[in-house]
């Protein structure tokens, strides 16, 4: 009987191999060494994927880098064409009003215009005031820096309209919108200027905050111009220091800014030279102010900021008019003039800030500690 079992067992046993196509090996358990190996081909497989991958973000963070170090090379200009001259003069126009009538400090909205398209079509272009006096200029290649300035904060330089349902709309013709409708046409013409301020800037008190802080958002700047319009040549410590950190008070409890420019209301210092510093810097009631760049009433364009005479804390503007009876001779359409004639020599760019080019003559009066780390290029232009 138990012969005949086995016999039943064996017969099954084959005829289960028969039927699945299993084979004897298949059905015993996998050496446990042979399961190792695969684990470890598979691990290496895994790791070798991991190196091609590091290899692959290796490469392009190489790529990256390369394409930061050659957007920094400066493409080479021909010197002869562009005659860069970064020794020449910077014009630094001064407005006030933008309305009606043209004035002696009233500039209309189309003259206003009119200025703007002449500028560009003479390759003229704005900077900051802040990298004027710090002398990193970026202007293109060919081109002539300029800063424009706005006194006294009056609404027709920055007017909102209010229209239905408590909301606003920009005065089209206020000094603002036509910066930014002449960028808007003109992209290579920079939206930069510094609107020196009062007290109580640009009228309509209720949209103090939105006028600065839209102001500041668009990338142009906010200066200092004293609180009450201040005469400082017979003015004390205190009231030199009271007027000045009054502003930076008021701009810093309506957005977040650093005032650091200032226009001396009427050109005027104090008959004190000992209170100039006062003007550069000081403190009033737990307010600080630091000025980088000090500005006159001007008469004529300033110089380089790489001039070894260049006074960042006093620096010369011009008359932003063409009417002889308020400009005398000394307007800016007078300067453009000038530069043209060769009467005076304007700053052109080399398009590289970091690298001050001037024709052969003009590096005597380049001043090595104002061109910091950048470098003097010095070329013969041909004749």
């Amino acid at each position: 009987m138990n012969k005949l079992k086995s016999k039943m067992i064996i017969i099954i046993a084959i005829m289960t191999i028969i039927t699945t196509g299993c084979n004897i090996s298949a059905i015993n358990t996998a050496n446990p060494k042979d399961n190792i190996e695969e684990n470890e081909d598979e691990n290496q497989e895994k790791e070798n994927d991991l190196e091609d991958s590091d290899k692959s973000e290796d490469k392009e963070d190489e790529k990256k880098d390369n394409e930061k170090e050659e957007e920094k090379q400066v493409k080479e200009i021909d010197l002869q064409k562009v005659k860069p001259n970064e020794a020449g003069q910077v014009m630094v126009l001064m407005y006030h009003s933008i309305g009606e009538p043209e004035g002696q400090f009233r500039r209309t909205p189309d003259n206003f215009r009119k200025d703007l398209k002449i500028l560009y079509e003479k390759g003229y272009r704005p900077i900051s005031l802040e990298d004027y006096v710090t002398g990193n200029i970026t202007t293109e290649a060919g081109y002539t820096p300029i800063v424009l300035t706005f006194d006294d904060g009056w609404q027709d330089n920055f007017n909102l309209i209010e229209t239905k349902n408590n909301k606003t709309k920009i005065d089209p013709d206020c000094a603002v919108a036509i910066l930014e409708e002449f960028n808007k046409k003109h992209p290579d013409f920079p939206l930069e200027a510094t609107f020196f301020v009062n007290m109580y800037p640009f009228g309509q008190q209720k949209y103090i905050k939105e006028k600065l802080k839209y102001i500041v958002d668009k990338g142009m700047d906010i200066g200092n111009h004293t609180i009450n319009h201040a005469n400082f040549s017979k003015a004390n410590i205190t009231k030199i220091q009271k007027e000045l950190s009054g502003i930076v008070k008021m701009v810093n409890n309506n957005i977040d800014y650093n005032v650091n420019t200032l226009s001396l209301p009427f050109g005027e210092r104090p008959d004190n030279k000992d209170l100039y510093k006062y003007l550069e810097s000081g403190e009033y009631e737990g307010t600080e102010y630091k000025n980088i760049a000090i500005l006159n009433v001007g008469w004529d364009p300033d110089k380089s900021p790489y001039h070894n005479k260049f006074n960042r804390h006093s620096i010369h503007r011009i008359r932003a008019s063409d009417l002889e009876k308020y400009v005398q001779g000394v307007g800016m359409y007078d300067w453009m003039k000038h530069f043209e004639t060769g009467a005076r020599t304007k700053y052109i760019s080399d398009g590289n800030s970091d690298i001050v080019t001037v024709p052969k003559g003009f590096e005597d009066v380049i001043d090595d500690d104002k061109i910091k780390n950048k470098n003097l290029r010095v070329y013969t232009i041909k004749k």
